[in-house]
């Protein structure tokens, strides 16, 4: 999946989850991740947290990097297939 991304855009993904992990645990709540989603467009609730539900699998009510940069690449396919259906 990585492939999907350039490394400028993997380092952005990187800075984004470290500013979001403000106590540097390597971690951030469900609650800072909703308000994530909802700046990056997400303001329907019940998508949000069906894609936060979606990558915490073990619902502990955070997620960690690997998890943020999972939901960051459903989010861009989701976003290149809706592209994708708008043009044909």
């Amino acid at each position: 999946m990585a492939n999907l991304l350039t490394d400028e855009e993997i380092g952005e993904i990187k800075e984004a989850f470290s500013l979001f992990n403000k106590d540097g645990d390597g971690c951030i709540t469900n609650n800072v991740l909703r308000t994530v989603t909802r700046s990056l467009g997400q303001n329907r609730r019940r998508q949000s947290c069906r894609m936060i539900n979606e990558v915490n699998a073990n619902s502990n009510g955070t997620i960690n990097f690997h998890q943020f940069f999972n939901l960051i690449i459903v989010r861009k396919m989701k976003d290149t297939e809706e592209e994708l259906k708008e043009a044909f």
